[in-house]
């Protein structure tokens, strides 16, 4: 059944989509948000055939990205990848892996395009083929990225569990999976699940929100963050409105670290306020914003998200006996 699940959903993204504008519902697609001009500058520097061809859900470009490399997952036609690759810089890099061909043949088509567009004299992105249950396939290697992000496209995958297995495997100690996602209510009945038009709007697929922090604690990542989650008013043809009367389901952004073992101790931290587009504050989670210079007594487990990885050194840390009032996460509960 897995395999032609995949298959379908090669077949709806590689040729029975042609653009954005073919989707039969509203659940594939990106509702108008506030973001920081340097993402939107970015994302509006990409080329029309590319946006023509994107299908996600979400804005998947987490805070601090100069000098990183970045996995796409799920890259499809490349446009959260260009973004990404003209804010990591040229020192960054950003590897886009996708399994449809149709997708990934135009994401290569228009790497010269962009490079040229950036300034940059050698191309800081690349596109592979590959599944994401199979990235050591595709030439991605054990601890080799900073960060992950994935824009709608863990709900097309049957084996979500691996997926995150995969994620874990590739990232660096410290490293970050920032992804936005559709989930459901409940596990979905198989009367949902067996409908092809389903699996390719993102909705037989999409995971019952508590699997996810299930699998998260059981691959070994830190408790779920939730950045924010909104529910879905499904529009569009009704007789797929029909097939899901009764489920509710919600798109949402979370963020998963991998953490060292040697975990941090509880301190303050204050924000220096200087990563690029958050001169005032940075929010972690839901529940948990940094103002700069504002001192927030934290839990061990943000202490380790800040420490061990790429904000190490946009905090300055104070020891602290205030252990009994640190905050901590949302614990990623939608």
């Amino acid at each position: 059944m897995e395999t032609d699940i995949l298959a379908d959903v090669k077949e709806y993204y590689g040729k029975v989509l042609g653009k954005s504008e073919d989707l039969a519902t509203n659940v594939c697609m990106t509702p108008l948000t506030s973001v920081p001009k340097h993402i939107r500058d970015a994302l509006g520097a990409v080329h029309e055939e590319v946006q023509a061809k994107y299908y996600g859900c979400g804005i998947v470009v987490p805070e601090h990205l100069e000098g990183a490399k970045v996995l796409d997952m799920g890259s499809g036609s490349g446009r959260d990848s260009f973004a990404l690759s003209k804010l990591v810089g040229k020192e960054g890099f950003v590897t886009g892996v996708d399994m449809t061909e149709e997708q990934v043949n135009v994401a290569n088509k228009y790497i010269d395009y962009h490079m040229k567009e950036y300034g940059y004299s050698k191309p800081n992105v690349k596109f592979v083929l590959g599944y994401l249950e199979k990235l050591t396939d595709a030439g991605l290697q054990e601890n080799s990225f900073d960060i992950l992000v994935s824009n709608c496209v863990l709900n097309l995958v049957p084996d979500k569990k691996k997926v995150l297995q995969e994620c874990y495997r590739v990232l660096k100690e410290g490293g970050e999976l920032y992804f936005s996602d559709v989930y459901a209510d409940s596990t979905l009945p198989e009367h949902i699940r067996k409908d092809k038009v389903l699996w390719g709007e993102c909705i037989a697929g999409a995971m019952w929100w508590q699997d996810l922090l299930k699998f998260a604690e059981e691959i070994g990542f830190a408790k779920p963050l939730l950045l924010h989650s909104r529910i879905i008013d499904i529009v569009g043809k009704p007789e797929l409105k029909k097939i899901v009367a009764g489920h509710t389901f919600v798109s949402s952004l979370y963020r998963l670290f991998k953490l060292p073992a040697e975990k941090q101790p509880s301190c303050n931290v204050l924000y220096k306020g200087e990563i690029t587009g958050y001169p005032q504050e940075i929010r972690l989670d839901c529940g948990l914003t940094f103002k700069k210079a504002v001192p927030v007594c934290v839990d061990s487990t943000v202490a380790t998200v800040l420490k061990s990885g790429r904000f190490k050194d946009e905090f300055d840390y104070q020891a602290s006996s205030c252990c009994s009032k640190a905050l901590g996460v949302s614990r990623g509960r939608i």
